[in-house]
Parts: C-alpha cells; sequence; structure tokens
C-alpha cells in the first residue's frame, strides 16, 4: 500500500523517574554487561497514513501523539516519516 510510513517514538523526559529503565540498568549488569549505564525503555508505534500529504501527516502524527500516544507531562516524543506517496 503507498503512502507515508509514521514512526513514533515516545521516551521519559529527562529527569523523570524510569523505574523500568532503571530494572532493566540493573537487571543487565547481574548478567554481567557492566558497561551498561542510563537505560531508559520507552514506546515504539508505526502506523501508515496512506495517500496523506507529508505537511498534513506531520501535523495530524503530531495531534496523535499530543492528544494520546504521549503523556506530555512526564514523557517526550520524536516523529520520523518514511517514504513517499506513490
Amino acid at each position: 500500500m503507498p503512502g507515508l510510513l509514521a514512526r513514533v517514538y515516545v521516551t521519559p523526559k529527562r529527569g523523570i523517574l524510569d523505574p523500568q529503565g532503571k530494572a532493566v540498568e540493573q537487571s543487565l549488569r547481574a548478567l554481567g554487561f557492566a558497561e551498561v549505564s542510563d537505560v531508559t525503555v520507552g514506546k515504539y508505534v508505526e502506523m501508515r497514513l496512506g495517500e496523506t500529504p507529508r505537511e498534513t501527516a506531520d501535523a495530524r502524527v503530531r495531534q496523535m501523539c499530543e492528544q494520546l500516544l504521549a503523556n506530555g507531562v512526564i514523557e517526550d516524543y520524536r516523529v520520523e516519516l518514511v517514504g513517499e506517496r506513490g
């Protein structure tokens, strides 16, 4: 199906407690991966946007993030649009 693919990365804001990231970091260290530090665990969302123009798609995906996909108080998000219509 032609169109744009949106990739959304949601991560805790800097300075926000990330207990899941801390648990993963401690577990990796316990398994012998001593070089690991500052682990952050987030969410990855991927969606196809069909025949939406790039500018519209970017704005719409940002609206989706602000309304549902990310909690703006404690999370940051980054959007990537991949592919071209056609």
